[in-house]
């Protein structure tokens, strides 16, 4: 009876999909809040729930809906636990999706396009800046690669702005700076440091 997220940008977001028998099916957004979330994100291991988005805002997924009028309460280890209606009268288009506050999603601002700027983190619910600290050419190249920007042509420095902070050690070309060492707002890494930019030799199509 296994639960994933699908269609959003990192395993941590998505639409909710739970295994029944071998097949792959949605749940409907019908009564479907940040109670029902906060269960799926604590069983992915993805934290809490920052949003709890219905009406297919992952797209539309396909297969049978199996569950309909979830009423978790928040006791439950796994979302088949919850109260759920043993009908359901819905179409994928009402298919329920999670954004769990361990999901990663990154902007570029302040530049001439989305391929530069100051380096930007939606992390717990929030966007942070990033220290610069630690911020080299295998951790801009990894942000560039996974914003379709191409590779790392600049790293500038901005001044912090927001008031979250992040720091990235990557070591290696990783597909994502989330798969890197990373802490969140830690005074050490991040004394006296400016934010993390980047200017990427793409443009954003």
């Amino acid at each position: 009876r296994a639960l994933r997220l699908v269609g959003g940008r990192s395993r941590c977001e998505g639409r909710v999909e739970l295994e029944q028998q071998g097949t792959w099916g949605t749940v409907c957004d019908d009564g479907w809040d940040i109670s029902d979330a906060d269960i799926v994100c604590r069983q992915l291991r993805c934290g809490r729930a920052v949003r709890a988005p219905g009406n297919a805002t992952f797209g539309r997924g396909h297969g049978p809906i199996l569950r309909d009028e979830v009423g978790c309460q928040g006791h439950e280890r796994h979302l088949w636990e919850c109260l759920a209606a043993p009908e359901h009268d819905c179409s994928h288009k009402e298919d329920a999706g999670v954004v769990c506050s361990e999901h990663q999603e990154w902007r570029l601002s302040g530049g001439r396009d989305a391929c530069a700027g100051r380096v930007e983190v939606f992390f717990r619910g929030t966007w942070s800046t990033v220290c610069n600290s630690t911020w080299y050419d295998t951790e801009a190249t990894v942000l560039c690669r996974t914003l379709g920007c191409g590779d790392a042509l600049q790293r500038p420095a901005f001044t912090h702005t927001l008031p979250g902070k992040m720091t990235y050690m990557c070591g290696i070309l990783q597909p994502s700076l989330a798969q890197c060492d990373w802490t969140f707002n830690k005074s050490a890494p991040c004394y006296q440091s400016g934010a993390a930019g980047v200017i990427c030799n793409g443009t954003a199509s």
